[in-house]
């Protein structure tokens, strides 16, 4: 029995692209079937933010990510600089924050302007440089004109890492900590999408963080025990992936919650929750509770970690369940069962 028990539909739709429980179920019941098993490390059954394999005393870690977002140019960001930074922040999900090299694959529609991509190649370079690496090796395709929609990018990174952290080890009275301001790139893809006049300028989050989770690894040690980005899904899907793999329930303070004004007020208005929207700089830590200040100071001494708070426990009631508190009293808070928002990484 896998842990999403709910039968696949027979047609693939958008809801299997959210990063929730679909896509889980998706993953489990067709890709992961009879794929992946690996005796010492992490393979494609563990549904980690990458694999793992023994190489003598340390693991290779290996991530591969595919990125479709529209616009390609948006408030902070591109599609290059979050194909880089998404590849980048998934191995040091799995504790490997000194990215070795990268793949790039560009899928390219018939017509795509060569200033556009020049943009976003130039992008890519200045984000290796950022994150202190680089593509060693990529394809490209070319297809008709409305066969896909301007570009696709596909990248894969190694690294090296003498820990491996999953996110799965969680256990009741641990700490769950968020490196900054929840829903920022999700919700800048939406308002751009709707071109919302706002009074202030609404980005993306996009960034490499590898060295902001490099430090708070050196400081909580075998403290530091799951870590997660909060991508597609937001911070909910995270959550809720972390609770069910750890069998542990989650209560999660809401007033504690670093969220932007501006993304609030946007969320309100297009009726989306800031904690189902996608980040893309930001991380999940979970940490033993003697470690918990001792790791929130560290990553708030980063410049992408400032707005760093610790939001939640864990607890042995209702595993695999997240619970909001939102001081008047208590909710589940759902995963989003369609996809809210679409083509946003």
């Amino acid at each position: 029995m896998t842990r999403n028990a709910r039968l696949i539909d027979d047609r693939i739709t958008l809801k299997y692209g959210t990063g929730g429980g679909a896509m889980r179920a998706l993953i489990e019941q067709v890709f992961a079937r009879g794929l992946g098993e690996v005796d010492d490390g992490i393979g494609l059954g563990a549904m980690d933010d990458g694999a793992a394999l023994r190489i003598g005393d340390q693991y290779l870690v290996i991530a591969t990510d595919s990125h479709v977002v529209q616009p390609i140019e948006f408030p902070g960001g591109d599609i290059g600089r979050l194909a880089i930074s998404g590849t980048v922040n998934d191995l040091a999900m799995m504790g490997a924050t000194e990215p070795l090299a990268l793949t790039c694959a560009a899928i390219i529609e018939d017509g795509f302007p060569k200033e556009d991509l020049l943009r976003i190649w130039a992008s890519i370079r200045a984000t290796c440089e950022e994150a202190g690496t680089t593509i060693v090796t990529g394809d490209t395709k070319v297809m008709g004109h409305g066969e896909l929609d301007g570009l696709v990018l596909n990248t894969t990174g190694v690294a090296l890492t003498s820990r491996l952290v999953s996110d799965s080890g969680l256990r009741p009275g641990d700490q769950i900590l968020v490196t900054g301001t929840m829903g920022d790139h999700g919700l800048a893809i939406m308002a751009t999408r709707n071109e919302l006049a706002l009074e202030t300028r609404l980005e993306s989050d996009v960034a490499p963080i590898h060295a902001l989770v490099r430090r708070g690894l050196e400081v909580g040690g075998e403290g530091v025990v799951a870590l997660k980005d909060p991508t597609r899904g937001g911070l909910s899907s995270a959550l809720h992936e972390m609770a069910e793999k750890s069998g542990v329930g989650i209560i999660v303070e809401e007033n504690a919650v670093p969220l932007r004004d501006e993304v609030r007020a946007v969320g309100e208005l297009l009726g989306i929750d800031p904690l189902v929207s996608a980040n893309e700089g930001k991380a999940v830590f979970g940490v033993r509770p003697e470690a918990a200040a001792g790791v929130l100071d560290a990553v708030r001494s980063h410049p992408l970690g400032r707005n760093a708070a610790i939001v939640g426990e864990c607890v042995a009631d209702r595993p695999g369940f997240v619970i909001v508190d939102t001081g008047f009293g208590s909710r589940l808070l759902a995963e989003a069962e369609g996809e809210l928002l679409p083509r946003i990484c």
